[in-house]
């Protein structure tokens, strides 16, 4: 991820040279605080020295973990009525892992006392193919620095724990789905030196130096004290400019920093920043306005991109198809609550700025005409062209609403080419169509998920519904279909998840203000280019080309030189052709904008 605040965070700095610069470099980014290790210098070694002993088995199965719907007697043997058919066969490759797990690290000269082991399912639900890592529960993975307990403390059985990572992860729940094991994993584990948080310590003042020496900052040249990182103790603090010295590296205090060395013998520094404040108060009620701040825009921009990326990450990952896995036809972004682009990740032109149009249709279709809204744990999906704000029907848009106490916040969407939909040709892109339905299923705006529940049925039926015209067929390849659906829900999902980060750090308020900031931004930057072209080029341009069968695509661009807007006039241009080259609005206004 990118688009942090680095000056919120500490500078971390290690090597024989690090502390030499660390300070000068913690001022030139704004940083106000820099962590030197009390061996900064063997850093790597020293982390070497403190790791885990891990010993790792794993064993694929093809087992049944439970089943989505009861089996009522007599539809099944007997074997199958048990409520979970893989218990005694699953304990018992477990405690088999366990052994050869543990013993491999016995030969290594660690005691059984000291292993800890950690038993892990691989699930994943019956037809699917997106499996999930489940932990026993009852175990404490811990994250020893964070202090974090990364095993799920609520679940009591495995099929609870997955049931929870996969709501987490995809959004939804498949109901009525038998949940399988694909493999056993068994992690034996020697627990490594425990770092433990660091606690306060009396100040003891300045300590003597052991001499002097003469060094350059950017002041000129000054006077510093030298010390001896040894002779150092915990609550000394050391005023700047010093130098401290130790037999793997070397620390230099800059003018405006002071020194403090912690209970374990760190030293952390307190750096003399500047800061602008990016807020004002204003009004009897102290409302607090937004005020743009360069720095900050940049930084939620790449933060705002960067979400849209991770999106695309999450789509890859855990999508199954050829075009989406390794051909990466896919889109993600970012909108506002009234469905306007903030950020597009750069993967496919063509849906650069279509998606808002998609965006925009289901906020309007959705609350207009008595229709329910858009509630929380629900996911919309479309790929109407004419409609719907598609490109084409293979394109099919996954939308998601961001809510924040019960309010539309922001919307996240993933539009991805799936490789058939139906229609009357392998492929729904048929060279020789005449009509939309040839090329096959037409979503103007469907729920995909309602109340946390994917709505498998519907979505199949809305797929195989081209199959019910004569020379049509419905979709050829429905499992892709609907596991690439689920990964587009997944890849909203992660969005959701990080958005809600963003405002938990900063708050909606500003989040929201900086999304307008950006829009502003790149309408203040497209009217400036705009204004140069018309300067260069004259504030009225004209071109022409031809398909291959005669049909104009004529282009007028008038040019306000004095408010830099443009108006892009497509008259002129043929009339719809017989057959499936035109260009539906969305995709027209996506030209436009890519070519800005």
């Amino acid at each position: 991820m990118k688009g942090f605040d680095i000056t919120t965070h500490k500078l971390a700095c290690f090597g024989g040279a690090g502390p030499q610069h660390a300070c000068a470099m913690a001022k030139a980014l704004g940083m106000s605080k820099v962590f030197v290790h009390r061996y900064g210098g063997v850093l790597s070694a020293y982390g070497l020295s403190m790791a885990d002993a891990v010993h790792e088995e794993q064993e694929p199965t093809a087992e049944l973990y439970s089943y989505g719907t009861t089996p009522q007697e007599g539809d099944h043997n007997k074997a199958l009525l048990l409520d979970d058919p893989s218990a005694k066969s699953r304990e018992e490759r477990l405690d088999h892992l366990t052994n050869v797990a543990c013993d491999a690290l016995v030969k290594q000269g660690y005691s059984k006392d000291e292993i800890i082991v950690e038993k892990y399912l691989n699930m994943r639900y019956q037809g699917t193919d997106n499996s999930i890592m489940v932990m026993e529960p009852g175990s404490h993975d811990v994250d020893i620095l964070a202090g974090e307990d990364k095993s799920d403390n609520t679940a009591t059985t495995y099929g609870e724990a997955f049931s929870a990572h996969y709501q987490r992860e995809f959004g939804f729940e498949l109901e009525g789905r038998d949940v399988v094991i694909d493999d056993y994993r068994v992690r034996a584990v020697v627990r490594g030196d425990t770092p433990t948080a660091c606690k306060p310590v009396a100040s003891l003042g300045s300590p003597p130096a052991i001499g002097t020496t003469r060094a350059f900052f950017e002041t000129g040249w000054e006077e510093v004290s030298v010390f001896r990182m040894e002779k150092l103790q915990p609550g000394h603090e050391i005023p700047g400019p010093a130098i401290i010295v130790q037999s793997i590296s070397t620390i230099v205090l800059e003018v405006g920093c002071t020194g403090y060395v912690t209970a374990d013998g760190d030293l952390e520094i307190d750096v003399e920043i500047t800061t602008i404040d990016g807020e004002e108060e204003i009004g009897s009620n102290k409302e607090v306005v937004i005020k743009e701040d360069p720095v900050k825009l940049s930084i939620f921009g790449h933060r705002f991109m960067g979400i849209a990326e991770q999106m695309g990450r999450t789509l890859q990952r855990t999508a199954i198809s050829v075009n989406m896995k390794e051909r990466l036809d896919f889109s993600c972004a970012l909108f506002t609550a009234d469905g306007g682009l903030v950020a597009n990740a750069p993967h496919i032109p063509v849906h650069l700025g279509a998606m808002q149009s998609a965006v925009r249709f289901q906020v309007e279709h959705w609350n207009s005409g008595g229709r329910e809204g858009i509630r929380e744990g629900e996911v919309l999906v479309s790929n109407h062209p004419q409609l719907a704000g598609g490109s084409h029907l293979p394109d099919i848009t996954v939308i998601t609403p961001v809510f924040h106490e019960g309010k539309v916040i922001f919307f996240v969407a993933s539009r991805g080419h799936h490789a058939d939909i139906g229609g009357i040709a392998p492929g729904s892109m048929p060279p020789h169509s005449m009509r939309l339905e040839d090329e096959g299923a037409m979503i103007v705006a469907f729920k995909l998920v309602r109340d946390g529940k994917f709505q498998e049925e519907g979505i199949t039926e809305i797929l195989m519904e081209p199959g019910k015209r004569p020379g049509n067929s419905g979709t050829r390849n429905l499992r892709d279909n609907l596991s690439d659906l689920r990964a587009q829900v997944a890849a909203n999902n992660s969005g959701i998840r990080l958005l809600h980060q963003l405002v938990n750090e900063h708050g909606l308020a500003t989040v929201d203000a900086y999304m307008k900031f950006i829009q502003k931004n790149a309408e203040v930057a497209v009217r400036g280019m705009l204004k140069e072209f018309a300067t260069t080029h004259g504030s009225k341009v004209h071109a022409i080309d031809y398909m291959d069968d005669g049909s104009p695509i004529a282009l007028t661009i008038t040019i306000d030189k004095i408010t830099g807007g443009a108006v892009f006039d497509f008259t002129g241009t043929g009339p719809q052709v017989l057959g499936n080259h035109n260009a539906p609005p969305a995709v027209t206004y996506s030209a436009v904008i890519y070519s800005l």
